[in-house]
């Protein structure tokens, strides 16, 4: 599935103060690798020149760094996204946490896809249901939206993306975008490098048990999951 040159860009968002963790997770070691390893190798693998957003410390040795802006450092996540979206050279950015490993490049491809052919505002997948903020692909017309957010009293992302949506609107199917993961994995649309089972795929590090448990997903021990109904 090719994209053309300069439909998409990647991010990485390497933020958060990581208080549960006790440091910075980007530099965190799982499965042999570092977080931020993990996903630029994910995003490149979709195809996309990447960037770090927000990082905390500096990782410019591992691919290009977007800082926050001053008036906006310190307000999570979201800032990052909006710092992103502001250098971003295309008509979409797609962004991925950096403590998420288990993402497959083959979703964010789909996911890319899909929002380029419905000019979607923002577009992001759910798992039984339940609508997960990241990975997300967004339309950089949507800054506006989203740095009003930002300085509203709600930054909570899965939120400022759904009124980013309600703002900007799309000709196909609506500006806030929802594809159940169900409906892309059993025809095969995506599929995962390691077989791992979607409920899998986003678990996140924020205490050291989560780091525990993604080694032992990634070497193979980790607990087995529900089959897909």
């Amino acid at each position: 599935m090719s994209l053309p040159s300069c439909e998409a860009e990647g991010f990485v968002l390497a933020g958060g103060m990581s208080s549960r963790m006790g440091k910075d997770k980007a530099a965190l070691a799982v499965g042999g690798r570092q977080l931020i390893q993990h996903a630029l190798e994910i995003m490149r693998e979709a195809g996309l020149e990447t960037r770090i957003a927000g990082a905390q410390s500096d990782m410019s040795k591992f691919a290009p760094m977007v800082s926050d802006s001053p008036d906006e450092s310190g307000l999570g996540p979201l800032a990052g996204i909006c710092a992103a979206l502001a250098a971003c050279k295309c008509r979409f950015a797609a962004f991925l946490p950096v403590d998420q490993p288990l993402i497959p490049a083959s979703l964010i491809e789909y996911l890319l896809h899909h929002a380029i052919v419905t000019q979607a505002a923002v577009t992001v997948v759910s798992v039984a249901g339940f609508v997960q903020t990241f990975p997300a692909i967004v339309d950089s017309a949507a800054l506006g939206s989203l740095k009003a957010s930002l300085f509203s009293g709600d930054r909570n992302c899965l939120t400022a993306f759904r009124a980013a949506g309600n703002a900007i609107g799309g000709f196909a199917i609506g500006g806030f975008s929802v594809l159940p993961l169900e409906l892309l994995v059993q025809p095969g649309q995506v599929r995962h490098p390691r077989a791992l089972h979607p409920d899998q795929w986003f678990l996140n590090v924020n205490t050291p048990e989560d780091l525990k448990l993604l080694d032992e997903v990634m070497a193979g021990a980790g607990p087995r999951m529900r089959p897909l109904q």
